[in-house]
């Protein structure tokens, strides 16, 4: 990353932990705009440029690049499903306590907070988007194609039993349930 790539994610990192403080502290609804940008002492118009919304501060991480990345790398010879397994290991094997702890604290809020629940139903919706655009150039596919929306939107349901287990479980291992969950989908889904 070149520096100036470098501060800005040091300010989002610095916005999003302060916010994250406060929303422990005061509780969401409670903690302003303003509020956020005085811990962190950025202005208004510095916390917009990074987070359009104030849902945004709990809904946004920095994972999606590092999956694609993860997942273009993967030899091609092995399935999509392998690779997205491989991808999501590396991804999120990479986090430290602290990413750990926040992620934790973000689940708990989406699940909490009617109006992160919403805005999570959109971004899951964009995933789906995601996950389809990288299997489909895989697969040499259509993103359109029913196969491969359907796979994407299992590889989201996965990710949203994730979320509710990690809110049940706060001490969990974010990679370890992903893989388990996944290896789940790759055994089809028996109980």
């Amino acid at each position: 990353m070149s520096l100036r790539e470098r501060k800005k994610a040091r300010t989002r990192t610095t916005i999003q932990a302060h916010a994250l403080r406060l929303f422990r502290k005061r509780g969401y609804d409670n903690t302003t705009v303003e509020m956020i940008c005085e811990a962190a002492e950025v202005g208004p118009a510095t916390f917009y440029r990074y987070f359009p919304t104030k849902a945004d501060v709990v809904l946004r991480d920095e994972f999606d690049p590092l999956i694609v990345a993860a997942f273009q790398a993967q030899p091609p010879d092995i399935s999509a499903l392998a690779a997205l397994r491989a991808a999501f290991r590396t991804a999120f094997g990479q986090m430290t306590a602290q990413q750990r702890a926040e992620t934790q604290q973000r689940t708990q809020l989406m699940l909490d907070v009617p109006e992160l629940r919403a805005a999570m139903t959109d971004q899951y919706t964009q995933a789906v988007g995601l996950i389809a655009e990288i299997v489909a150039a895989r697969a040499g596919k259509a993103t359109t194609d029913l196969d491969v929306l359907a796979f994407a939107g299992a590889i989201i349901g996965v990710a949203m039993a994730v979320m509710y287990a990690l809110a049940n479980t706060p001490s969990a291992d974010i990679p370890k349930l992903l893989d388990q969950a996944l290896a789940q989908l790759e055994n089809g889904l028996s109980l």
